[in-house]
C-alpha cells in the first residue's frame, strides 16, 4: 500500500480540479530506471486501471501501481513539500537503502 498525506492529497485534488479530471481519476505511481541512485519515482494522472495493477485509496486519492513498482514502493508515504528547499512531492520509502540528495531517486 502507498499512503498519501493530507497535504499531498490536497495538492493532487487541486491538480485534478485545475485539469478538469473526470470522476474516478487517480494517480499512477511507478518506479523507473534512472536518476543518480539507479531508480527514480514517477507520478502521472491516471483514469483507468490496467491489467495487473494494484489499486488503493488513501486520503481520498485513488492510486494505481503496477506489480513491478509495487515491490519497490510497498509501504511508501507520499507527501508534498512547499518549503524553502523546493516545491514538489516527497517519497518516504522504507524499502530504499539509499537516496540521492534531492530525494528523486533511490536504490534498494
Amino acid at each position: 500500500m502507498i499512503n498519501v498525506t493530507d497535504k499531498a492529497a490536497g495538492e493532487i485534488k487541486r491538480v485534478f480540479q485545475a485539469q478538469g479530471a473526470p470522476e474516478g481519476t487517480g494517480i499512477r505511481v511507478a518506479v523507473q530506471g534512472g536518476g543518480c541512485s539507479g531508480l527514480s519515482y514517477k507520478i502521472d494522472i491516471e483514469t483507468a486501471e490496467r491489467t495487473g495493477d494494484k489499486v488503493f485509496e488513501s486520503n481520498g486519492v485513488k492510486i494505481f501501481i503496477d506489480m513491478k513498482s509495487f515491490i519497490y514502493l510497498n509501504g511508501t508515504t507520499l507527501d508534498f513539500s512547499d518549503g524553502l528547499s523546493g516545491r514538489g512531492f516527497v517519497f518516504t520509502n522504507p524499502n530504499a537503502k539509499g537516496a540521492c540528495g534531492c530525494g528523486q531517486s533511490f536504490n534498494v
